[in-house]
């Protein structure tokens, strides 16, 4: 259009404005807040394209759609990595440098990552107790309660089962969405004779394996990173600290991919 100034690197990416909303409350500011704050708005820019990325997975599973899961979950399995590979940035912070700053957190925490609980919530990990932590004022509370009631990416990967011939039990079809996902027998059973009898779909169950191995990876990176950097001490703003953390720690997504590892 004639009159709107050519597109450009940065105004495509609007970077003058990304690039102010680093602000150390510290003052002066201490050298390693920015750290602090840039990592974290990275997590949440990943977080947001891991969303995105399970839309579509969705999308792609009751659409029985094999080659387009795979490329997402290859998508995604990369980011955990990269996810992973931040806490090693992250831990170049020491307890000293990050205490010169943390009593400027506030009441501001990590639990209050609404993007993280939607990924949990999308997913089937589902926990309505996570929503104490948030509270209904926070900007994205309300999407949060959304996705609680939400079909999971597991729901959807039981209607791509379906179309190639797995028979789903009606109480998994029929479900209460407000509950987590948990393994089933009869679908690992399912899953097991399409590993033996249609060695394309291998492919799609390995990469959903890895990207769950990922984020059980990060999880216990983070758990180590908060326990280095603050101990046994409480989280910012009251949050419970490790305890909570723990209580999801080696605890799988896809559950019926890991329950029939030893019969293959």
């Amino acid at each position: 259009m004639s009159g709107m100034p050519p597109l450009t690197y940065a105004n495509y990416l609007d970077l003058e404005k990304l690039l102010t909303l680093q602000k150390p409350r510290s003052t002066p500011a201490e050298h390693d807040e920015m750290l602090f704050i840039i990592i974290h708005q990275t997590y949440e820019l990943w977080f947001k394209q891991l969303l995105h990325e399970f839309e579509k997975i969705k999308k792609d599973f009751s659409a029985g759609d094999l080659f387009g899961a795979i490329h997402s979950f290859k998508r995604t399995r990369t980011i955990m990595k990269t996810l992973v590979a931040q806490v090693d940035i992250l831990e170049t912070m020491t307890p000293a440098s990050f205490s010169s700053f943390r009593d400027r957190l506030e009441t501001a925490s990590g639990f209050q990552s609404i993007q993280f609980r939607e990924i949990e919530f999308v997913l089937g990990y589902k926990r309505a107790s996570t929503l104490n932590y948030v509270r209904p004022d926070f900007p994205g509370h309300d999407r949060l309660q959304q996705r609680l009631g939400e079909r999971t990416v597991i729901d959807h990967f039981y209607d791509f089962l379906a179309t190639r011939g797995a028979q789903i039990p009606a109480e998994l079809k029929n479900r209460d969405l407000l509950q987590a996902n948990g393994p089933d027998e009869q679908v690992q059973k399912e899953i097991l004779r399409l590993y033996q009898g249609s060695p394309e779909l291998t492919i799609l169950f390995e990469l959903m394996t890895d990207f769950d191995e990922g984020l059980q990876e990060w999880r216990y990176r983070h758990i180590k990173l908060v326990e280095r950097t603050i101990g046994a001490k409480h989280g910012t703003g009251g949050s419970p600290g490790v305890p909570f953390l723990k209580e999801s720690l080696f605890k799988p997504i896809f559950h019926d991919l890991w329950a029939i590892r030893h019969k293959m």
